[in-house]
C-alpha cells in the first residue's frame, strides 16, 4: 500500500518571506527570474507607449468617409493602451524594478512599430499589425512566466484579452475602410 501524500507549505520559504521586509511583495521564491520578468514587462511597456502614440496620431490625422467613427475608436484604443502601460508600470514597481519611460530608445525597446501613415486604410492596417504583434508577444510572455510569477501571468492574460479584441475590431474595419 502506498503512503498518502499531503499538501504542505514549505516552512523554509515562509521563514525567508519573514525577512527582507524592504522587498515588499518580492519574496525569495522569485529567485533568479525577477530581473528577467521586469525586463519583459519593460518591453511590453515600451510597446504599449508606442501604440498610444501611434493611435493618437492616427486619431488626429484620420480623414475620409468612415474616418469620424474610426478616429474616435483610435482614441478609445489609445486610452486602453495607456491603461495597459499604467498596469505594467505598477507591476514593475511591485517587483522592485523601475518602469522605463525614457523616450530615448523607445522604438528599440518596443515590439511594435510607429508610423506616420496618413491614409485611413493604411492606419487600420498598421494598427492591426501592431495588435497582432502585441498578441503574439503577450502569448510568449505568458508562456515564459507561467510557473514563475502567477500575478504577472494573470496581468498579461488580461491585457492579451484586450489586445485580441482590438485586433478583431481592426480586422472588421479593414473591410469597411
Amino acid at each position: 500500500m502506498t503512503e498518502k501524500q499531503t499538501l504542505k507549505l514549505n516552512e523554509a520559504g515562509l521563514d525567508a518571506a519573514r525577512s527582507h521586509l524592504d522587498d515588499g511583495a518580492v519574496t525569495p521564491a522569485y529567485g533568479p527570474w525577477r530581473d528577467d520578468i521586469v525586463a519583459l514587462l519593460n518591453g511590453a511597456l515600451a510597446t504599449e507607449l508606442t501604440c498610444v502614440l501611434r493611435y493618437r496620431r492616427h486619431h488626429y490625422m484620420a480623414k475620409g468617409l468612415e474616418s469620424p467613427a474610426i478616429a474616435e475608436e483610435f482614441l478609445v484604443h489609445a486610452n486602453a493602451e495607456l491603461g495597459h502601460a499604467d498596469r505594467l508600470a505598477q507591476r514593475i514597481v511591485q517587483l522592485g524594478g523601475e518602469p522605463d519611460f525614457n523616450p530615448v530608445g523607445l522604438l528599440d525597446r518596443s515590439h511594435a512599430g510607429y508610423d506616420e501613415i496618413n491614409e485611413l486604410k493604411g492606419m487600420i492596417k498598421s494598427n492591426l499589425t501592431a495588435e497582432r504583434v502585441a498578441v503574439e508577444s503577450y502569448r510568449q510572455m505568458i508562456h515564459l512566466v507561467a510557473d514563475k510569477d502567477s500575478t504577472t501571468r494573470r496581468l498579461l492574460e488580461d491585457i492579451l484579452a484586450d489586445e485580441e479584441e482590438h485586433a478583431d475590431e481592426l480586422s472588421d474595419w479593414m473591410t469597411r475602410a
